[in-house]
């Protein structure tokens, strides 16, 4: 990058990737929009396979209390998830994944085409969008809920004016908004499900080809190197 350009990132970014972007002269300003928190629950009515759409719901389901007891119960259970890092950290824990999306409406057609005939656990956080359970519904598909994690808006003040903004999460779009507005910035995005958050304020908008951090940052260097 000919000019140092600077970019606003709705959430914290790991060491790694922030020495990505700085690498291509970049100037990071930071800041979390939204905070998850595990949320106390009890494993109890489980139906025969269990569906995960975030590491957040994992994460929650590893630290609970009772884990070491239920814990081996559950990888006796197919899982069905959304992401490639949901799917690796439920395999690192012994978990069987028999199928994996990157967007919970294909999983969500995957499950209904294919496996209709099992019975879920949904795994979930407060915000969580409807698009699986609905379906779910529509379909005749048997399932139930467990709330494991709670999402937390924390919208704030950006009195910089960055050339592109970062966006992970519709809720991310969400709690941005609340103080802020978008002008000209290019918005990259996550997923398709971030980005439609947007389409109402902004048409600016570079999508990552897959739903990964590792995306976003070369979407980003890729638009300024």
């Amino acid at each position: 990058m000919a000019n140092p350009v600077q970019i606003l990132s709705t959430k914290i970014l790991s060491p790694f990737h922030k020495q990505e972007l700085m690498k291509y002269g970049v100037e990071l300003i930071e800041a979390d929009f939204i905070k998850t928190e595990n949320k106390p629950f009890e494993l109890k009515d489980l139906n025969e396979s269990l569906i995960f759409t975030s590491q957040n719901a994992v994460h929650s389901v590893l630290s609970n209390p009772k884990s070491e007891e239920l814990i081996p119960k559950l990888r006796e259970k197919n899982v069905y998830c959304v992401g490639i890092k949901t799917k690796n950290l439920l395999e690192e824990n012994g978990f069987n994944v028999v199928a994996y999306t990157g967007y919970a409406t294909d999983l969500a057609e995957i499950i209904t085409l294919i496996y209709g005939n099992e019975s879920y656990t949904f795994f979930s956080g407060n915000l969580r969008r409807d698009t699986l359970p609905e379906a779910l519904k529509e379909n005749g598909i048997k399932f139930n809920e467990i709330q494991v994690y709670e999402t937390t808006l924390q919208p704030q003040k950006i009195k910089a004016n960055p050339e592109a903004i970062l966006f992970f999460s519709p809720s991310g779009v969400k709690s941005y908004l609340k103080d802020n507005t978008i002008n000209k910035q290019i918005c990259f995005c996550i997923g398709d499900t971030t980005a439609e958050a947007l389409l109402k304020v902004t048409k600016n908008i570079i999508i990552a080809d897959q739903p990964t951090i590792e995306d976003v940052i070369e979407d980003v260097i890729h638009e300024y190197k």
